[in-house]
C-alpha cells in the first residue's frame, strides 16, 4: 500500500516517475528527517533548519537597522553571463545559450515571482534550467511555492529543464511537470540542432537527501558526447568530473548570501572546497559554475553577493 502521506494516484505518478526504491528512499527521508538539524545528507549542521538561528540573524538585523536594506538587495537580482569554452562542442552549438535559475526560493518576499518572471521574460537564450529550492522552507506547504513558479514560468521560452533541491519535496514533481518543466531525477535528454547533439542530464538532491545517482544520469550518455551536468549543489564535483561530464551547473551556496565585504563568503553551507562554493570553477577537466542564487534562503536578505540569473554561453575551443 502507498504510505499514507501520498495518495494512490500521486504514488503511482512517482512510482512510474522514480522507481519504487528511490521513490520509497527519498519519501522515508521527507517523512522521518526532513526538519532535522543535524546529521543527515553531506553536511553534519543545517541552519536553514534551525528556526533559533533564522530568528538570531533577522533579530541582530533588525537592531542594526540592515533589515530593509538586506530585503532590498534581494530584489537586486543581477544578469550574469558566463562564457564557456567546450572543445569538443559540435559546431552547430557555438554560441547555444542556457538561461540557469538557482535557489530562487519563490515564496520568500511577496511579488518576488512576479519580479523575477519581468526580469528573465526579455532574456535571450536556448534553453532554460532550474537547479533546485522553489520553497523557502524546507517543509511544510508546497502551494506558495508552486503558484509562484507558474508565474515565472509563463515568462519562459518553451524547453525548460529542472531538478530538486534540498527544500524541495517529492510533491512537487507532479505540478512542476505538468507546467511543462522537465524534471532530470537522474535522469538525462538530448538536445538536438540539426544533426548534432549533446546531453544534459541531471541528479536528485546531494545536498540533504543525498539522493544523487551519478551512474543513472550518465548511463544512457556516450563516452564521446559533450555532456552537461545540473546538480543542485557542488558537492558532488569530483565525482562528476570522474564520471565524464564536461560542464557542471549548480547553485545551494547562494554565494554566501550574507558575505563580508569583497563578498567574502562566511560560510557556504556545503561540504567541500571553498574554491567551488561560487562562480566558475574546474575540476580534473570538467568544467563548473556554482550560481550565487536568485533568491534568498534562512532570512530574506543580502548584504555584499547580489543574486542573479545567469546566462551560459557554449562555444567551441
Amino acid at each position: 500500500m502507498p504510505p499514507l502521506t501520498l495518495d494512490p494516484d500521486t504514488w503511482d505518478y512517482l512510482a512510474r516517475r522514480l522507481g519504487k526504491t528511490h521513490l520509497r528512499r527519498r519519501l522515508g527521508i521527507e517523512v522521518a528527517h526532513e526538519a532535522d538539524r543535524l546529521g543527515q545528507g553531506r553536511n553534519v549542521l543545517h541552519i536553514e533548519n534551525w528556526k533559533l538561528f533564522r530568528q538570531a540573524v533577522s533579530g541582530l538585523l533588525a537592531l542594526t537597522g540592515l533589515a530593509a536594506r538586506g530585503r532590498r538587495n534581494v530584489l537586486d537580482i543581477r544578469v550574469v553571463e558566463n562564457k564557456v569554452v567546450l572543445p569538443h562542442l559540435p559546431a552547430e552549438f557555438d554560441g547555444f545559450t542556457i538561461l540557469q535559475i538557482a535557489d530562487p526560493h519563490l515564496d520568500v518576499l511577496p511579488g518576488f515571482a512576479h519580479h523575477l518572471a519581468e526580469l528573465v521574460r526579455g532574456l535571450e537564450y536556448d534553453i532554460a534550467v532550474f537547479t533546485g529550492d522553489y520553497r523557502f522552507q524546507t517543509h511544510g506547504s508546497q502551494s506558495s511555492a508552486m503558484d509562484a513558479l507558474a508565474v515565472v514560468r509563463g515568462q519562459l521560452g518553451e524547453a525548460v529543464y529542472a531538478i530538486l533541491g534540498n527544500h524541495d519535496s517529492l510533491r512537487m514533481i507532479r505540478p512542476i511537470e505538468e507546467m511543462g518543466i522537465r524534471l532530470l531525477m537522474n535522469e538525462s535528454v538530448v538536445l538536438e540542432r540539426g544533426d548534432a547533439r549533446i546531453h544534459l542530464a541531471g541528479v536528485d538532491d546531494p545536498h540533504y537527501f543525498a539522493t544523487d545517482n551519478l551512474e543513472a544520469a550518465s548511463g544512457a550518455i556516450p563516452d564521446e558526447a559533450v555532456s552537461i551536468l545540473l546538480a543542485h549543489s557542488p558537492e558532488l564535483y569530483r565525482h562528476a568530473a570522474f564520471a565524464g561530464f564536461d560542464l557542471m551547473l549548480c547553485g545551494h551556496t547562494h554565494g554566501g548570501q550574507i558575505c563580508l565585504p569583497g563578498g567574502v563568503a562566511i560560510t557556504y553551507n556545503m561540504a567541500a572546497p571553498r574554491s567551488v562554493g561560487r562562480g566558475v570553477w574546474s575540476c580534473d577537466g570538467m568544467q563548473g559554475y556554482t550560481s550565487a542564487g536568485t533568491g534568498s534562503s534562512v532570512v530574506v536578505a543580502r548584504f555584499n553577493c547580489p543574486p542573479e540569473v545567469t546566462l551560459h554561453h557554449l562555444r567551441q575551443g
